[in-house]
């Protein structure tokens, strides 16, 4: 029985500054990200890893990096990883959004028409790609533990196809920076073992 670890890339500077960074390149880890990978490293250890792959984007590139460093693991890079391409809303402020289009994320979980149209991929399509990966790392590494690093929403996307989750449920729920999120794999089954899975040092710190 495997287990897939999709873990989050730790705090990054458009986390700091509440802008969507979507596909953005040039969005580097803060100091704070950089120790919370390290740590994360650290608990990785003792999971006996085969495996690391990670979405293309600078900042879980380099979470990958630091956790593949500190594990011995060479990380490949898989485009079904990447970050939500958030169309014109890329670098805007959360703030701005939501003042000219309203909750976008609550459109974007129900599957609504105006996300679509202004460039924005789909629920669906983040739940077809993240699938893609499942299954690539189920053909190749059968029975071992695999990491993907990745962003928020792919990680929902793969929790929601295990449990079923509302838009309001999706939207609330918080996949913390640099946490371990691990689903159990038997035959095609998935179950969830671990949500938000960090050093017990960083739960008194709000994430």
């Amino acid at each position: 029985m495997g287990q897939i670890i999709f873990l989050r890339h730790g705090q990054a500077k458009n986390n700091t500054e509440r802008i969507l960074a979507g596909r953005t390149e040039g969005v580097p880890l803060t100091d704070t990200g950089v120790k919370q990978a390290e740590h994360t490293a650290e608990l990785l250890e003792h999971m006996n890893i085969s495996a690391i792959y990670s979405s293309p984007i600078q900042r879980a590139k380099h979470t990958a990096e630091i956790v593949g460093k500190h594990n011995s693991i060479d990380v490949s890079i898989d485009e079904r990883l990447i970050e939500l391409d958030m169309g014109k809303f890329t670098g805007m402020a959360y703030d701005e959004i939501f003042n000219s289009h309203g909750n976008v994320f609550m459109k974007f979980y129900n599957g609504e028409l105006e996300i679509a149209h202004n460039g924005v991929e789909t629920f669906s399509q983040v739940k077809s790609r993240v699938l893609g990966i499942v299954d690539h790392v189920l053909e190749k590494h059968p029975d071992e533990n695999v990491v993907l690093v990745t962003h928020m929403d792919p990680i929902k996307a793969m929790l929601s196809t295990i449990v079923e989750l509302s838009p309001t449920n999706l939207f609330e729920l918080i996949i913390a920076n640099a946490s371990l999120n691990i689903f159990r794999e038997k035959d095609r089954k998935f179950s969830i073992s671990g949500l938000n899975v960090m050093h017990p040092s960083r739960f008194d710190q709000g994430w």
